[in-house]
Protein backbone atom coordinates (compact mmCIF):
# COMPACT_ATOMS: atom_id res chain seq x y z
CA UNK A 1 0.00 0.00 0.00
CA UNK A 2 0.98 3.69 -0.90
CA UNK A 3 2.12 6.20 1.66
CA UNK A 4 -0.99 8.65 0.50
CA UNK A 5 -3.34 5.35 1.09
CA UNK A 6 -2.56 4.46 4.53
CA UNK A 7 -2.75 8.28 5.55
CA UNK A 8 -6.49 8.58 4.35
CA UNK A 9 -7.39 4.87 5.87
CA UNK A 10 -5.84 5.52 9.27
CA UNK A 11 -7.75 9.22 9.27
CA UNK A 12 -10.72 7.21 7.65
CA UNK A 13 -10.63 4.33 11.04
CA UNK A 14 -9.84 7.93 13.21
CA UNK A 15 -13.10 9.60 11.83
CA UNK A 16 -14.70 6.66 13.04
CA UNK A 17 -13.72 5.89 15.98
CA UNK A 18 -14.06 9.30 17.52
CA UNK A 19 -18.08 9.51 16.15
CA UNK A 20 -18.86 6.33 17.64
CA UNK A 21 -17.73 7.59 21.02
CA UNK A 22 -19.38 10.90 20.69
CA UNK A 23 -22.30 8.59 19.33
CA UNK A 24 -21.80 6.57 22.49
CA UNK A 25 -22.03 9.37 25.12
CA UNK A 26 -24.55 11.17 23.29
CA UNK A 27 -26.66 7.84 24.00
CA UNK A 28 -26.15 7.50 27.62
CA UNK A 29 -26.03 11.30 28.75
CA UNK A 30 -27.75 13.06 26.14
CA UNK A 31 -30.71 12.76 23.71
CA UNK A 32 -29.06 11.48 20.64
CA UNK A 33 -28.03 13.93 18.15
CA UNK A 34 -29.48 14.30 14.40
CA UNK A 35 -27.34 12.15 11.74
CA UNK A 36 -26.04 15.34 9.72
CA UNK A 37 -24.42 16.51 12.93
CA UNK A 38 -22.94 13.18 13.03
CA UNK A 39 -21.52 13.39 9.44
CA UNK A 40 -20.88 17.36 9.83
CA UNK A 41 -18.37 16.06 13.27
CA UNK A 42 -17.22 12.85 11.28
CA UNK A 43 -16.01 15.09 8.26
CA UNK A 44 -14.53 17.39 10.57
CA UNK A 45 -12.48 14.81 12.45
CA UNK A 46 -11.50 13.12 9.51
CA UNK A 47 -10.42 16.75 7.87
CA UNK A 48 -8.02 17.62 10.80
CA UNK A 49 -6.75 13.83 11.46
CA UNK A 50 -5.86 13.92 7.58
CA UNK A 51 -3.89 17.34 7.85
CA UNK A 52 -2.31 16.16 10.99
CA UNK A 53 -0.98 13.04 9.65
CA UNK A 54 0.18 14.61 6.55
CA UNK A 55 2.23 16.99 8.56
CA UNK A 56 3.56 14.00 11.10
CA UNK A 57 4.15 11.88 7.91
CA UNK A 58 5.81 14.85 5.86
CA UNK A 59 7.73 15.42 9.01
CA UNK A 60 9.35 11.78 9.18
CA UNK A 61 9.66 11.48 5.62
CA UNK A 62 12.11 14.50 5.71
CA UNK A 63 13.80 13.67 8.83
CA UNK A 64 14.82 10.79 7.07
CA UNK A 65 15.57 11.84 3.56
CA UNK A 66 17.84 15.01 5.76
CA UNK A 67 19.56 11.90 7.40
CA UNK A 68 20.37 10.66 4.41
CA UNK A 69 21.03 13.47 2.46
CA UNK A 70 24.28 14.01 5.83
CA UNK A 71 25.26 10.64 5.38
CA UNK A 72 26.04 10.90 1.68
CA UNK A 73 27.50 14.60 1.98
CA UNK A 74 29.60 13.05 5.00
CA UNK A 75 30.89 9.85 2.26
CA UNK A 76 31.38 12.19 -0.69
CA UNK A 77 33.60 14.85 1.54
CA UNK A 78 34.67 13.75 5.30
CA UNK A 79 36.09 17.07 5.30
CA UNK A 80 33.10 19.28 4.19
CA UNK A 81 30.63 20.69 6.81
CA UNK A 82 27.64 18.57 7.57
CA UNK A 83 24.64 20.85 7.43
CA UNK A 84 21.04 20.29 6.73
CA UNK A 85 18.95 20.35 3.64
CA UNK A 86 17.20 23.70 5.26
CA UNK A 87 20.69 25.03 5.54
CA UNK A 88 21.93 24.19 1.97
CA UNK A 89 19.22 26.40 0.52
CA UNK A 90 18.62 23.64 -1.50
CA UNK A 91 15.46 20.54 -2.90
CA UNK A 92 16.40 18.01 -0.64
CA UNK A 93 14.96 15.42 -3.05
CA UNK A 94 17.38 17.35 -6.37
CA UNK A 95 20.31 17.51 -4.05
CA UNK A 96 19.52 13.71 -3.21
CA UNK A 97 18.96 12.91 -6.83
CA UNK A 98 22.28 14.85 -7.82
CA UNK A 99 24.31 13.73 -5.75
CA UNK A 100 23.48 9.91 -6.05
CA UNK A 101 23.82 10.41 -10.01
CA UNK A 102 27.31 11.86 -8.91
CA UNK A 103 28.03 9.01 -6.88
CA UNK A 104 27.02 6.53 -9.65
CA UNK A 105 29.24 7.54 -12.18
CA UNK A 106 31.96 7.58 -10.28
CA UNK A 107 31.38 4.61 -8.85
CA UNK A 108 31.59 3.71 -12.46
CA UNK A 109 34.25 5.60 -13.39
CA UNK A 110 36.19 3.55 -10.27
CA UNK A 111 34.46 -0.04 -11.59
CA UNK A 112 35.98 0.30 -14.69
CA UNK A 113 39.45 1.42 -14.07
CA UNK A 114 39.84 -1.21 -11.31
CA UNK A 115 38.51 -3.70 -14.31
CA UNK A 116 41.24 -1.83 -16.34
CA UNK A 117 43.54 -2.73 -13.65
CA UNK A 118 43.19 -6.45 -13.36
CA UNK A 119 42.95 -7.22 -16.95
CA UNK A 120 46.35 -5.18 -17.40
CA UNK A 121 47.39 -7.12 -13.84
CA UNK A 122 46.65 -10.37 -15.71
CA UNK A 123 48.73 -9.51 -18.81
CA UNK A 124 51.87 -8.44 -16.92
CA UNK A 125 51.53 -11.69 -14.84
CA UNK A 126 50.85 -13.39 -18.26
CA UNK A 127 54.15 -11.78 -20.24
CA UNK A 128 56.41 -12.21 -17.49
CA UNK A 129 55.78 -15.94 -16.97
CA UNK A 130 56.00 -16.45 -20.39
CA UNK A 131 59.04 -14.60 -21.20
CA UNK A 132 60.71 -16.29 -17.81
CA UNK A 133 59.88 -19.69 -19.38
CA UNK A 134 61.85 -19.29 -22.89
CA UNK A 135 65.79 -19.25 -20.83
CA UNK A 136 64.27 -21.22 -17.91
CA UNK A 137 63.24 -24.03 -20.05
CA UNK A 138 66.50 -23.40 -22.30
CA UNK A 139 68.82 -23.73 -19.27
CA UNK A 140 67.27 -26.71 -17.97
CA UNK A 141 66.89 -28.41 -21.52
CA UNK A 142 70.97 -27.89 -21.78
CA UNK A 143 71.82 -28.88 -18.05
CA UNK A 144 69.40 -32.04 -18.07
CA UNK A 145 71.65 -33.09 -21.46
CA UNK A 146 74.60 -32.48 -19.17
CA UNK A 147 73.38 -34.94 -16.38
CA UNK A 148 72.21 -37.59 -18.90
CA UNK A 149 75.76 -38.04 -19.69
CA UNK A 150 77.09 -34.92 -21.98
CA UNK A 151 79.03 -34.09 -19.57
CA UNK A 152 81.48 -36.66 -20.19
CA UNK A 153 81.58 -35.54 -24.33
CA UNK A 154 84.41 -32.97 -24.61
CA UNK A 155 82.71 -31.65 -27.87
CA UNK A 156 79.12 -30.83 -26.28
CA UNK A 157 79.97 -29.95 -22.57
CA UNK A 158 82.02 -26.96 -23.11
CA UNK A 159 79.24 -25.89 -25.49
CA UNK A 160 76.22 -26.63 -23.64
CA UNK A 161 77.52 -24.78 -20.74
CA UNK A 162 77.92 -21.50 -22.39
CA UNK A 163 74.47 -21.86 -23.51
CA UNK A 164 73.07 -22.19 -20.03
CA UNK A 165 75.25 -19.75 -19.14
CA UNK A 166 74.01 -17.04 -21.37
CA UNK A 167 69.95 -18.41 -20.93
CA UNK A 168 70.65 -17.61 -17.01
CA UNK A 169 72.01 -14.13 -17.91
CA UNK A 170 69.33 -13.36 -20.20
CA UNK A 171 66.49 -14.50 -17.06
CA UNK A 172 69.21 -12.21 -14.79
CA UNK A 173 69.00 -9.56 -17.07
CA UNK A 174 65.09 -9.69 -17.28
CA UNK A 175 64.67 -9.66 -13.33
CA UNK A 176 66.77 -6.65 -13.04
CA UNK A 177 64.68 -4.71 -15.84
CA UNK A 178 61.62 -6.19 -13.96
CA UNK A 179 63.25 -4.87 -10.36
CA UNK A 180 64.05 -1.48 -12.53
CA UNK A 181 60.51 -1.20 -14.08
CA UNK A 182 58.62 -1.29 -11.28
CA UNK A 183 60.69 1.00 -9.04
CA UNK A 184 60.60 3.26 -11.31
CA UNK A 185 56.53 2.76 -11.24
CA UNK A 186 56.48 3.32 -8.12
CA UNK A 187 58.42 6.25 -7.51
CA UNK A 188 60.78 4.61 -4.97
CA UNK A 189 63.56 5.20 -8.16
CA UNK A 190 66.11 8.32 -6.62
CA UNK A 191 67.17 10.28 -9.19
CA UNK A 192 70.26 12.22 -8.71
CA UNK A 193 70.25 15.78 -10.66
CA UNK A 194 73.90 16.50 -11.53
CA UNK A 195 75.49 18.57 -14.24
CA UNK A 196 77.33 16.43 -17.46
CA UNK A 197 78.65 16.57 -20.38
CA UNK A 198 75.91 14.30 -22.48
CA UNK A 199 78.32 14.24 -25.62
CA UNK A 200 81.02 12.81 -23.41
CA UNK A 201 78.25 10.29 -22.17
CA UNK A 202 77.44 9.45 -25.56
CA UNK A 203 80.82 8.88 -26.87
CA UNK A 204 81.52 6.29 -23.76
CA UNK A 205 78.58 4.39 -24.95
CA UNK A 206 79.55 4.13 -28.58
CA UNK A 207 82.71 2.95 -27.38
CA UNK A 208 81.42 0.73 -24.99
CA UNK A 209 78.91 -1.25 -27.87
CA UNK A 210 81.53 -1.26 -30.74
CA UNK A 211 81.72 -5.09 -30.66
CA UNK A 212 77.82 -5.49 -30.96
CA UNK A 213 78.00 -3.02 -33.88
CA UNK A 214 80.72 -4.15 -35.57
CA UNK A 215 79.22 -7.58 -35.61
CA UNK A 216 76.34 -6.34 -37.45
CA UNK A 217 78.55 -4.41 -39.05
CA UNK A 218 76.11 -0.91 -37.84
CA UNK A 219 77.90 2.49 -37.72
CA UNK A 220 77.44 4.42 -34.68
CA UNK A 221 78.16 8.37 -34.70
CA UNK A 222 77.30 11.94 -33.40
CA UNK A 223 76.58 14.10 -36.70
CA UNK A 224 79.22 16.28 -37.08
CA UNK A 225 77.01 19.23 -36.26
CA UNK A 226 76.36 18.54 -33.16
CA UNK A 227 80.07 17.12 -31.84
CA UNK A 228 80.56 19.25 -29.29
CA UNK A 229 80.34 19.62 -25.36
CA UNK A 230 76.46 20.08 -24.42
CA UNK A 231 75.87 20.19 -20.23
CA UNK A 232 72.22 18.96 -19.41
CA UNK A 233 71.08 18.45 -15.84
CA UNK A 234 70.04 14.50 -14.85
CA UNK A 235 71.05 11.50 -13.50
CA UNK A 236 74.02 10.03 -15.79
CA UNK A 237 73.67 6.67 -15.20
CA UNK A 238 70.23 6.75 -15.57
CA UNK A 239 70.42 8.71 -19.06
CA UNK A 240 72.95 6.66 -19.72
CA UNK A 241 70.72 3.82 -19.44
CA UNK A 242 68.74 5.29 -21.88
CA UNK A 243 71.26 6.05 -25.17
CA UNK A 244 72.28 2.79 -24.32
CA UNK A 245 68.77 0.68 -24.57
CA UNK A 246 67.81 2.74 -27.52
CA UNK A 247 71.19 1.89 -29.45
CA UNK A 248 71.54 -1.63 -28.67
CA UNK A 249 67.76 -1.84 -30.27
CA UNK A 250 68.79 0.31 -33.29
CA UNK A 251 72.00 -2.30 -33.67
CA UNK A 252 69.85 -5.47 -32.91
CA UNK A 253 67.05 -4.39 -35.09
CA UNK A 254 69.16 -2.49 -37.98
CA UNK A 255 70.14 -3.77 -40.73
CA UNK A 256 74.10 -5.55 -42.33
CA UNK A 257 75.89 -2.29 -43.08
CA UNK A 258 73.42 0.45 -41.58
CA UNK A 259 73.96 2.89 -39.81
CA UNK A 260 72.89 4.89 -36.30
CA UNK A 261 73.01 8.52 -35.94
CA UNK A 262 72.93 10.77 -32.80
CA UNK A 263 72.01 14.46 -33.36
CA UNK A 264 70.98 17.23 -31.02
CA UNK A 265 67.75 19.56 -31.92
CA UNK A 266 67.61 23.50 -29.83
CA UNK A 267 64.28 23.04 -27.90
CA UNK A 268 64.79 26.41 -25.68
CA UNK A 269 65.38 25.44 -22.44
CA UNK A 270 65.98 21.84 -23.25
CA UNK A 271 68.02 19.73 -25.93
CA UNK A 272 66.43 17.73 -28.02
CA UNK A 273 68.31 14.29 -28.91
CA UNK A 274 67.63 11.93 -31.83
CA UNK A 275 68.56 8.63 -32.67
CA UNK A 276 68.09 8.00 -36.48
CA UNK A 277 68.82 4.79 -37.94
CA UNK A 278 68.11 3.60 -41.53
CA UNK A 279 66.26 0.30 -40.59
CA UNK A 280 63.57 -1.68 -41.52
CA UNK A 281 61.42 0.77 -40.24
CA UNK A 282 58.17 -0.09 -37.86
CA UNK A 283 54.34 -0.22 -39.07
CA UNK A 284 52.36 2.93 -37.63
CA UNK A 285 50.17 0.80 -35.67
CA UNK A 286 52.59 -0.51 -33.89
CA UNK A 287 53.89 3.15 -32.59
CA UNK A 288 51.62 4.03 -29.76
CA UNK A 289 52.22 0.83 -27.86
CA UNK A 290 55.82 0.61 -28.37
CA UNK A 291 56.61 1.61 -25.14
CA UNK A 292 54.54 -1.05 -23.36
CA UNK A 293 56.40 -3.55 -20.98
CA UNK A 294 56.80 -6.90 -22.60
CA UNK A 295 55.46 -5.08 -26.52
CA UNK A 296 57.29 -6.69 -29.24
CA UNK A 297 55.90 -5.50 -32.67
CA UNK A 298 57.65 -9.24 -34.21
CA UNK A 299 57.34 -11.57 -31.07
CA UNK A 300 59.14 -14.72 -32.81
CA UNK A 301 61.87 -11.98 -33.96
CA UNK A 302 62.72 -10.11 -30.45
CA UNK A 303 63.13 -13.11 -29.09
CA UNK A 304 65.25 -14.68 -31.41
CA UNK A 305 67.31 -11.29 -30.63
CA UNK A 306 67.90 -12.00 -27.07
CA UNK A 307 65.77 -8.86 -25.34
CA UNK A 308 63.53 -8.87 -22.31
CA UNK A 309 60.76 -6.79 -23.66
CA UNK A 310 61.30 -3.96 -20.89
CA UNK A 311 63.87 -1.99 -22.75
CA UNK A 312 62.02 0.89 -23.99
CA UNK A 313 59.38 0.55 -21.48
CA UNK A 314 62.04 1.45 -19.07
CA UNK A 315 63.62 4.29 -21.21
CA UNK A 316 60.30 5.78 -21.21
CA UNK A 317 59.70 5.85 -17.52
CA UNK A 318 63.52 6.98 -17.05
CA UNK A 319 62.72 10.04 -19.22
CA UNK A 320 59.43 10.87 -17.32
CA UNK A 321 61.11 10.57 -14.27
CA UNK A 322 63.58 13.82 -14.98
CA UNK A 323 60.29 15.10 -16.33
CA UNK A 324 60.50 15.02 -19.47
CA UNK A 325 59.57 13.63 -22.86
CA UNK A 326 59.98 11.07 -25.43
CA UNK A 327 59.03 9.91 -29.02
CA UNK A 328 59.18 7.52 -32.06
CA UNK A 329 59.04 8.37 -35.37
CA UNK A 330 59.05 5.82 -38.28
CA UNK A 331 58.52 4.63 -41.77
CA UNK A 332 58.50 1.22 -43.49
CA UNK A 333 61.88 0.93 -45.50
CA UNK A 334 62.80 4.27 -44.46
CA UNK A 335 64.44 3.83 -40.38
CA UNK A 336 63.60 4.87 -37.15
CA UNK A 337 64.00 8.10 -35.22
CA UNK A 338 63.45 8.31 -31.51
CA UNK A 339 63.56 11.36 -29.62
CA UNK A 340 64.03 12.80 -25.96
CA UNK A 341 64.54 15.47 -24.30
CA UNK A 342 66.71 16.78 -21.37
CA UNK A 343 67.34 20.39 -18.99
CA UNK A 344 70.08 22.69 -20.00
CA UNK A 345 72.14 23.29 -17.43
CA UNK A 346 72.85 27.24 -17.10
Amino acid sequence: MKPVQITIVTSLLLSLVVCVVFYLISFFLFDLLPFYSLFILFAIVFILSLASLKILYSQYIFGNLNKIYREIIKLKNPNEPIRTFQESGTDITNEIQNVLVGWSKESKQEIDNLKQVEIYRREFLSNVSHELKTPIFSAQGYIHTLIDGGIDDADVNVMYLNKAAKSIDRLVSMVDDLESISKLEAGELIVEIRTFDLTDLIHDVIDSLEIQSREKKINLSIVEESNRPVYVNGDRDLVRQVIVNLLVNSIKYGVQGGETTISYADGGDKIIVDLADNGIGIEKGHLPRLFERFYRVDKSRSREQGGTGLGLAIVKHIIEAHHQYISVQSEIGKGTTFSFSLQLSK
